[in-house]
């Protein structure tokens, strides 16, 4: 494309400035000037600002989005476990409740200290079943 020419006068302090640039960038002034023209001409810090936030809200947008559908799968997966694991685990006789309860007691007090330490440690279940899986996948 053809550029037009255009005569501007300059403040010579101005003008100092624009050829010292452009000598140490080793651009030609009109070149540096054309830049300098489009950049004043083109949006303003505040509109980049607001481009640049809205690309981040949208990525944010996305990242919770599939924490929603995570949160959503997780929790049907708890859903549907419970359902079977009381659908198929069969009614205990009278004399064996307190027995039951106790047992059952302890064993949730081991869950919540295992589940404490998991969480402090920062291992998860799925950390380690994807390790086996890549592990699985590399020995094959």
């Amino acid at each position: 494309m053809k550029k037009i020419q255009l005569s501007i006068y300059l403040d010579p302090e101005t003008f100092k400035t624009l050829d010292a640039f452009a000598k140490h960038r080793g651009q030609p002034k009109s070149l540096v000037a054309e830049a300098a023209i489009a950049s004043f001409l083109g949006p303003d810090d505040s509109d980049r600002r607001e481009a640049v936030i809205a690309k981040r809200l949208d990525r944010v947008t996305r990242v919770l989005e599939r924490l929603e559908r995570n949160d959503g799968i997780t929790l049907e997966t708890v859903a549907l476990f419970i359902r079977f694991w009381l659908t198929s685990t069969p009614a205990l006789p009278e004399h064996s409740g307190p027995a039951a309860r106790a047992k059952g007691a302890e064993r949730y007090d081991r869950f919540v200290e295992a589940l404490g330490r998991r969480l402090s440690s920062g291992s998860t279940l799925l950390k380690e079943v994807s390790v086996d899986l890549h592990a699985s996948e590399k020995a094959e």
